[in-house]
């Protein structure tokens, strides 16, 4: 699985965006190609460079659980477009 950082700032945290109900939700992904296709969205957006990050499985859903981190596995199949409204990038 994948997610997203900002390029030399990858301790910071990782990507997210906000739902409908303005909860931070931590986007997941299954393909590395999907998550490039996204950060190059941002990028294009006017977000910073981007970095995909590959992470273990069972780590990150663990992580998210005990932090009480919502988050989204989005598949091969999912269709993920980034907000057209500003983001705060660490």
């Amino acid at each position: 699985m994948y997610i997203l950082t900002v390029l030399g700032k990858e301790e910071k945290g990782a990507y997210s965006v906000d739902n409908s109900h303005g909860e931070r939700v931590l986007y997941i992904f299954e393909e590395e190609d999907d998550a490039i296709r996204y950060s190059l969205m941002l990028e294009s957006g006017g977000a910073p460079k981007m970095h995909v990050m590959e992470v273990e499985d069972d780590v990150m859903l663990k992580t998210c659980d005990i932090h009480h981190y919502k988050y989204s596995i989005i598949s091969h199949n999912d269709v993920v477009i980034p907000p057209k409204d500003t983001h705060d990038f660490v």
